[in-house]
């Protein structure tokens, strides 16, 4: 595994953003934990990291989208919800069509733009990037690159080194339906919600 410091990865930004274009399988952080991920759009890589984490498909991988107008372009959005992004939250749409490989059922995506300098990264490159967590499936995710599961660093081809990353995870909200269903809510929406 190669690691790369942040400062480095920022100097070197376009090299870096033509491998994950062209389906590199890496670590990065975002505003809760460190993912792992690829270019969502290439089948290989997408099924090499779900190979790795293990698990089968219980859990479908959800993606960093390029922007705002990539989702709505994709899917059929809530604009009220939107406006949450970026921020840490995943909004799981239905699709106006097949846009990634992710394994997820037919007509759904998870989709995220986290608060985090990557963002930016992934809307430059102009892809979609698988996002999960960085760990072997039913166990813990890893906060910082030292405590990376050895499968997972052999497995990747390079990883962005950003100090430890250790927040909650994001609150996901289902919005296929006209009622929008919060599915997971941080501990911080949950004491923000007990004070209304």
């Amino acid at each position: 595994m190669k690691v790369i410091k942040k400062k480095e990865f920022l100097k070197n930004k376009e090299k870096y953003i033509e491998w994950i274009k062209d389906g590199a399988v890496f670590l990065y952080p975002t505003d809760t934990i460190y993912g792992i991920g690829c270019n969502a759009t290439k089948p290989g890589p997408v099924k090499w990291i779900r190979k790795t984490k293990g698990g089968g498909r219980k859990s479908p991988f959800s993606v960093i989208a390029p922007g705002k107008e990539w989702i709505r372009k994709n899917c059929k959005t809530n604009e009220k919800y939107l406006k949450k992004l970026p921020g840490p939250y995943t909004l799981i749409f239905k699709m106006k069509k097949r846009c990634v490989s992710v394994e997820c059922s037919r007509e759904s995506l998870g989709v995220r733009i986290p608060k985090n300098w990557f963002s930016k990264i992934v809307e430059e490159a102009g892809v979609p990037v698988v996002t999960t967590s960085v760990n072997k499936h039913g166990e813990k995710p890893a906060t910082g690159l030292k405590n990376v599961p050895k499968d997972i660093k052999r497995a990747v081809d390079f990883a962005i080194e950003d100090g430890i990353i250790k927040n909650p995870p994001s609150t996901i909200i289902d919005l296929r339906r006209k009622k929008a269903k919060v599915i997971r809510r941080t501990k911080k929406e949950k004491k923000q919600k007990k004070r209304k």
